[in-house]
């Protein structure tokens, strides 16, 4: 009977020899996916980006340009206001009439809806001037009204001026600002405002009696 030795190893079943020392292991490849990724670094990133936020600046300022061109200023219809003043008033109410169209009047406020009978009435109204100013116009029988004093108080009395044959007071108002007055049978008023002389007498040339 022959006797058969120890059965060596399958290549499968043999232990890996270590490495030796000082010997450098190569790591496998990168797959190709793998070296896409990593093609895709924080600087491509941005480069891509860019013409995306270049646009949307463009979008923004743009819109700004638009904006900053468009005309805010709203309008408004003095009528009803000028005729309420009219009818609840003790005075002869005054106001502005006939003003070039490039005198646009953007306010028109009173105190006459809550007037009772003899109670004093201020009417007020705001102009744009030509020149992008404001002018505004008081009427009032009651001189310690907020409007008047806002105007009057601490103001600088100069020459009167002729106005369309009227004589008006001249003042320069604490805020600097000219100011064109007359008072006549406890009725005051006043023609204020940003604007230039010129565009302050042009409308205080304007005034005439409600309906007259």
């Amino acid at each position: 009977m022959t006797e058969v030795g120890p059965t060596s190893p399958r290549p499968a079943d043999r232990p890996e020899a270590p490495a030796a020392a000082g010997a450098t292991v190569q790591a496998p490849a990168p797959s190709p996916a793998v070296e896409r990724a990593n093609r895709m670094s924080a600087a491509n990133m941005i480069r891509s980006l860019v013409p995306l936020v270049v646009i949307c600046l463009l979008l923004v300022a743009w819109q700004a340009f638009r904006t900053s061109n468009e005309d805010t200023v709203r309008d408004v219809d003095p009528a009803s206001t000028v005729r309420l003043a009219a009818e609840r008033a003790g005075y002869p109410v005054l106001a502005p009439d006939g003003l070039p169209e490039d005198y646009r009047p953007t306010s028109a406020r009173t105190d006459a809806g809550f007037a009772a009978q003899g109670d004093p009435v201020t009417l007020e109204i705001g102009y744009l001037t030509p020149s992008q100013e404001f002018a505004g116009f008081t009427v009032s029988d009651d001189l310690r009204a907020e409007p008047v004093r806002t105007v009057l108080d601490g103001a600088t009395e100069e020459e009167p001026v002729d106005v369309d044959g009227e004589p008006w007071t001249r003042l320069t108002t604490e805020r600097g600002e000219t100011a064109l007055t007359r008072e006549a049978d406890g009725v005051v008023v006043i023609v204020t405002g940003s604007a230039a002389d010129d565009e302050l007498r042009t409308v205080a040339a304007a005034v005439a009696p409600v309906g007259g």
